[in-house]
């Protein structure tokens, strides 16, 4: 979907994000995946924010690239300055003119979502050509539709944080989408301090809650994808608490000075015992 990547100079993203202030109008593809994203930082206050693409730049995991081993770390400064021109609630949308409202520095990033996104699109095409039962997966992100020719659901395992010496859990992918947010994806270390990918738009910093992982289950990858991100954000106390209270399939994975710890969300612990008893040796 090089519709939204910034790393592509002549996306679509990046001409926004390039953009002198003003309202710009947008494809109809752009406009609802920024209005799914801005939906779901509604509901999510904000863990979910199209909008950080400065911060991201900032910390070395957008297209100008990583920062450098010798530099220090973003300033104060710099980083309020990138808060200046990021957060979800400054992004103003006009429905009639289908337009984005560019501040002026504003850069959007929709990697927490696009990738999820593309595999929806990709799955539903398939479907609509005849191919009821597929699996389709894109950066790790990954959907199951139908059966098997055996008859067997798409079985996959989860992702596992290294180091994890718990027994394999596989999930049975029907008609279901499945997407993990890990620490060690993409992350940098610093004076020994591990410094992941997701940026917290409350803070303009990386997360820092010591959550190795989340993977999610959802009917939509787009919103497995974006809600494992989220989920990351608000750290293994509020991401639990919020799972549970929307019923979402959520596993989290904590590093602890006892190594790493397991929590399911209620949701997710049913749908394991569910597949259980069909599960492969």
């Amino acid at each position: 979907m090089a519709l939204f990547s910034p790393w592509e100079p002549s996306s679509e993203i990046s001409r926004f994000n390039a953009a002198p202030p003003g309202m710009w109008a947008v494809s109809q593809p752009f406009w609802d995946l920024v209005d799914a994203a801005m939906d779901l930082g509604d509901e999510t206050n904000g863990a979910v924010d199209p909008t950080l693409g400065a911060l991201v730049d900032l910390w070395g995991f957008g297209p100008p690239g990583p920062r450098g081993a010798l530099l220090p770390l973003p300033s104060d400064e710099e980083v309020e300055a990138a808060l200046k021109v990021s957060g979800w609630g400054r992004l103003r949308m006009n429905r009639e003119a289908r337009g984005l409202m560019q501040p002026g520095g504003m850069k959007l990033d929709l990697s927490g979502i696009a990738k999820g996104h593309a595999v929806d699109r990709v799955s539903d095409a398939l479907t609509a050509l005849g191919a009821t039962s597929h699996l389709v997966e894109i950066g790790g992100e990954l959907k199951g539709r139908g059966v098997k020719p055996d008859a067997q659901p798409w079985w996959v395992e989860i992702e596992r944080v290294e180091g994890d010496a718990s027994p394999r859990t596989v999930a049975a992918l029907f008609d279901l989408a499945m997407a993990t947010s890990g620490d060690y994806r993409r992350a940098f270390r610093h004076e020994g301090r591990l410094y992941p990918h997701t940026i917290d738009g409350s803070t303009g910093r990386p997360v820092s809650n010591n959550l190795a992982s989340v993977t999610v289950l959802h009917a939509s990858a787009m919103k497995a994808d974006a809600y494992a991100s989220a989920l990351t954000v608000m750290g293994p106390f509020e991401g639990p608490e919020y799972a549970e209270a929307v019923g979402l399939a959520a596993l989290f994975v904590e590093r602890t000075p006892r190594g790493l710890v397991e929590r399911m969300s209620p949701a997710f612990k049913a749908m394991m015992e569910d597949g259980a008893e069909a599960a492969p040796g």
